[in-house]
């Protein structure tokens, strides 16, 4: 029988709720050496591609090869930047437009870091996760949404 502790997912299933981003704020209170936090929250936008709104987008991805991939910024970030937490969390399924689908929340002792340190990994997990979205018109019809 393992003993290893079974890994953190970084999905969640449909939306990231402002709760759940609310809870994961509260719960480093307690780390007193914490100085400065910041936050990026992806977004579903109301796109308009030829004559079409986006309703939705349904996200899909090789979990086991995005989980390595934000193991992996992860790891990167911390050898680059004095962090002393960082999560990451993506949607999976659908979720409606003005809903939140990324959650990046960064903490560092100090305040100049943190920017640089979200940046980093807005554009890391963008460029190199195995996530991918089918954006859904209200119409029903669907596109493959590209990167940007």
């Amino acid at each position: 029988m393992s003993t290893d502790k079974p890994k953190k997912s970084s999905f969640i299933q449909g939306q990231i709720t402002s709760e759940f981003i609310g809870n994961s704020i509260a719960k480093h209170q307690s780390k007193t050496t914490i100085g400065a936090h910041n936050i990026f929250l992806g977004q579903v936008r109301a796109d308009v591609i030829e004559g079409k709104t986006v309703a939705a987008i349904e996200y899909a991805a090789y979990e086991e090869m995005a989980e390595q991939t934000f193991y992996e910024i992860r790891e990167a970030a911390f050898a680059k930047y004095e962090l002393s937490c960082l999560h990451i969390y993506h949607s999976l399924g659908t979720v409606k437009t003005g809903e939140i689908c990324l959650f990046v929340f960064v903490s560092a002792p100090r305040r100049k870091v943190v920017y640089e340190a979200l940046e980093f990994l807005v554009e890391e997990i963008k460029e190199k996760t195995a996530i991918f979205g089918k954006e859904i018109f209200e119409d029903d019809s669907y596109t493959w949404k590209k990167n940007t």
